[in-house]
């Protein structure tokens, strides 16, 4: 069954989600929705696409500001899937009670949050899943993209970065913390330091993260928007991340290469070649989107769910409040 799809939204990031709609089988893009006329979007109001163009999906990848009401919108055209990009919602507070309105209404709100879709995090969950590294000790991810010096910083790509009272975790390290999610499973508690290195903006832009986990393992978030690395892309990878354990240690390099190298040994084996991969970092957004239309086709489950995003948006609240507090905060279960 082919999947019929309404996409909101037709700023900077939306480019990707349309590369990659119309390479999935099982999909097709039928119409787009924007308020701005020069966007050339084939409607101007989501009530006029929803009830004309009646999509099974709708792809939201318009801005916090119109998240709550475009999913209050659809609601009642009873899509099978609504996918929202993140940040999600303007504040906690306004994503929980959509996500509570959405499940009383039946329909699966699925979080456009890809980067544990990149292909190099799946590689070390499909090597963990496998016991390559046996107990997990350390995990670590220096987040480098190089684009935050300067008073023309992210002008360019994303000039709103320069105004978000909020830019390090709640624009970018929240990836980290969903995939740390992804990778470790739940923690147990949080620590951050965070500070603003560029005077010219608002937010912060540099900070380190530490999640600890009952099992004795620690994840660190190391993200600084000033500094980049060793890379001909830096938005392929945004970094590099080293996977330690009892029985060796996997290593991510920025030309998105993956290596296992077995505890007492100088052999490194490569789990995952570098290649060019057909947009945005390893064609992530094409693997989330493609994974929901599994979904929907009864291959596999959705993963990110609001319900259970919300867990990380609760990660990224802890952050700032022990940033606040200079201290590490515990994290409750679920």
């Amino acid at each position: 069954m082919t999947l019929r799809v309404g996409l909101l939204g037709a700023g900077y990031f939306a480019q990707f989600h349309v590369n990659a709609w119309r390479r999935i089988d099982g999909a097709n893009l039928v119409a787009t929705c924007d308020t701005d006329p020069a966007k050339g979007a084939d409607y101007a109001d989501l009530d006029a696409m929803m009830a004309g163009a009646e999509p099974d999906i709708l792809d939201i990848a318009g801005p916090p500001l119109c998240h709550a009401q475009a999913v209050r919108t659809a609601l009642p055209f009873a899509p099978r899937a609504i996918i929202c990009q993140k940040p999600f919602c303007t504040s906690i507070e306004e994503a929980r009670a959509v996500t509570a309105e959405a499940a009383a209404a039946g329909v699966p709100v699925i979080i456009h949050e890809n980067f544990r879709f990149q292909p190099w995090f799946r590689a070390m969950k499909t090597a963990l899943d496998g016991d390559r590294i046996g107990q997990v000790w350390n995990l670590t991810f220096q987040m480098r993209t190089g684009d935050g010096q300067g008073p023309r910083a992210y002008l360019d790509r994303q000039p709103y970065f320069q105004q978000m009272p909020r830019l390090l975790i709640h624009e970018t390290g929240v990836h980290y913390l969903d995939t740390f999610r992804f990778l470790l499973g739940e923690p147990a508690g949080i620590y951050a330091d965070l500070r603003r290195l560029n005077p010219v903006i608002r937010g912060e832009d540099a900070g380190h993260v530490i999640l600890d986990y009952a099992s004795g393992a620690r994840a660190v978030y190391d993200g600084n928007r000033l500094l980049d690395f060793d890379t001909d892309l830096a938005r392929r990878t945004f970094g590099e991340a080293l996977l330690e354990g009892e029985g060796g240690a996997m290593r991510l390099t920025g030309d998105g290469c993956v290596t296992f190298r077995a505890h007492g040994t100088r052999v490194h084996e490569t789990l995952l070649e570098p290649r060019d991969w057909p947009d945005f970092a390893g064609d992530c957004v094409f693997a989330l989107q493609s994974h929901v239309v599994a979904a929907l086709n009864g291959t596999g489950t959705f993963e990110n769910e609001a319900q259970d995003y919300l867990r990380v948006m609760e990660l990224a609240e802890l952050a700032y409040a022990s940033d606040a507090a200079k201290t590490r905060l515990p994290i409750r279960r679920p």
